[in-house]
């Protein structure tokens, strides 16, 4: 094993640990459309049902999205969504985002995607800054599970990776 400095050994451990690739999308208090691609996203509890998800303090709507009571959505994506996580993933700026994939809208006009794995509404209710980045705490109050077979998009080691299942 290497010894290199903490933070620097840190971000190569990170590399190994595989996450799923999520997008998560809002309709900021301008009504704006806006969609990021998150891996920094965990359950916390079932009860009550929330999630955590990481936001950097560089992202555009970073103050919006860390304000309590901000309803979002958590799109855990499929093995068929790259495209989509690398459009949301800065390439492209606001509305451009949603120029592919299957989105609607939900009763507060937030945009969730009609056929990712899972769909989690949040609204945030707890919000801790720490480092570069707010944590933010989503009570969750809806999901919708698609009904295709688990087959999610994973991000390891700097690139893409799919799920492998034993025979």
């Amino acid at each position: 094993m290497q010894n290199n400095n903490v933070g620097v050994a840190m971000k190569l451990g990170m590399r190994r640990l595989a996450s799923g690739v999520c997008i998560l999308s809002a309709r900021t208090e301008n009504g704006e459309l806006f969609a990021m691609t998150v891996s920094s996203v965990t359950s916390v509890s079932d009860n009550p049902a929330s999630l955590l998800v990481c936001i950097n303090k560089t992202v555009s709507q970073h103050d919006y999205l860390s304000t309590p009571g901000t309803h979002f959505a958590i799109n855990a994506l499929n093995s068929g969504q790259q495209d989509l996580s690398n459009l949301c993933a800065g390439r492209e700026q606001g509305r451009d985002r949603f120029s592919i994939g299957a989105w609607q809208q939900d009763e507060n006009g937030v945009p969730y995607l009609t056929d990712a794995q899972a769909a989690f509404f949040c609204q945030a209710d707890k919000v801790m800054e720490y480092g570069t980045h707010h944590i933010v705490v989503g009570k969750i109050h809806q999901v919708l599970v698609g009904e295709d077979d688990v087959n999610p998009l994973l991000y390891v080691d700097g690139r893409y990776g799919l799920l492998a299942r034993p025979e």
